[in-house]
């Protein structure tokens, strides 16, 4: 690969297959031991384009890691095929090694050396030159606030300092495939969002980025599209726009009030909403109605307690998984004093 700088990335990977990764019919089972036997990913089919962002989502257990594995080599797959830039996996596991980056959930870095050394180390790993690692390593180091960390071992630094310092060695080189698993856990809001504006600008050099995640704001700001996994098969898949028009008469609410009491909650109950939660003063529901009927409902409230502001939108992505799931993912906005 030209290590002449990250200024040929977008020449370099638009020489590439526009076609980034296929997978067809493809299915892992484990057997753990004499337990009835697992399908972990049953029967998935995607195609993931040249510089798109793809997002793969799921709840816990949906067989996202295992997929996320295969596509990356570190194990075989029981049945179906799949490529990465033109490489069977199973078959050019070296060839697919040479062309992604990986950022898994478990810690990937050398723990008796600074951060400094460990960008080095994985810079001349994958054939940069000495002074080409060094100028790409102080790039990475202030984009993710990790100067002041250069010259502590791994080994002592906090898990979240840890992660960033295993995302950005995936930034570190120009791989056309980088795949993501949870990266942004444990990361600070300003770091988070640092590394959400480098994956977009990375995907408009040609730079295609496999996303697994359950925190769905970032898949719907991230994802040109998605793929919804339950149990090890596809719940649904495509843009935004469409996985959004399958929620179609749902809407999101959301009203501040001057408090927020048990009788303001009956009364919001009675409309039978998916989701209702509390924060402080402010409500935020998920209804299936009519818009007129969204709009009874708050002129209904409006005269017997004050509204100081109120927003109504269409479904969320958060909405749509909720929908096809029939259960709603969790883990980044836990109700603080919720009913439903």
């Amino acid at each position: 690969m030209d290590t002449r700088g990250s200024d040929q990335t977008a020449e370099v990977f638009l020489l590439l297959d526009k076609v980034a990764i296929v997978v067809e019919q493809l299915r892992k089972i484990y057997r753990p031991g004499r337990r009835q036997e697992v399908k972990a990913v049953d029967g998935v089919s995607l195609e993931v384009r040249q510089g798109e962002i793809f997002g793969l989502l799921g709840p816990n257990g949906a067989g996202k890691t295992t997929l996320l594995k295969v596509l990356t080599t570190l194990t075989l797959p029981t049945a179906g095929r799949a490529a990465v830039m033109g490489h069977d996996v199973v078959k050019e596991a070296l060839e697919v090694r040479q062309a992604i980056a990986v950022v898994l959930q478990e810690y990937a870095v050398e723990l008796y050396l600074s951060v400094w050394d460990n960008l080095i180390t994985f810079g001349k790993f994958h054939g940069l030159s000495l002074a080409e690692s060094r100028r790409r390593a102080e790039k990475v180091l202030a984009q993710f606030h990790l100067e002041e960390y250069a010259s502590q071992k791994a080994q002592d630094l906090s898990g979240g300092t840890r992660r960033r310092l295993q995302v950005s060695k995936m930034f570190l080189v120009e791989t056309p495939v980088l795949f993501l698993d949870e990266p942004t856990i444990g990361m600070d809001p300003f770091v988070k969002r640092e590394l959400l504006a480098t994956i977009k600008e990375q995907a408009r050099a040609g730079r295609t980025v496999f996303l697994t995640t359950q925190m769905l704001s970032e898949a719907e700001e991230l994802c040109d599209r998605v793929l919804i996994l339950d149990r090890g098969k596809v719940a649904a898949e495509g843009d935004l726009a469409s996985l959004k028009l399958m929620s179609r008469g749902l809407y999101d609410v959301v009203a501040s009030f001057e408090s927020v009491g048990e009788e303001l909650l009956s009364c919001l109950r009675r409309a039978n909403p998916l989701r209702l939660e509390v924060k402080r003063n402010t409500v935020e529901m998920t209804l299936r109605c009519p818009e007129r009927e969204v709009l009874t409902l708050l002129s209904a409230v409006a005269e017997r307690w004050l509204i100081l502001h109120f927003e109504v939108s269409g479904a969320s992505l958060e909405d749509v998984f909720l929908e096809i799931l029939g259960k709603p993912p969790r883990p980044e906005s836990p109700m603080r004093n919720s009913a439903s």
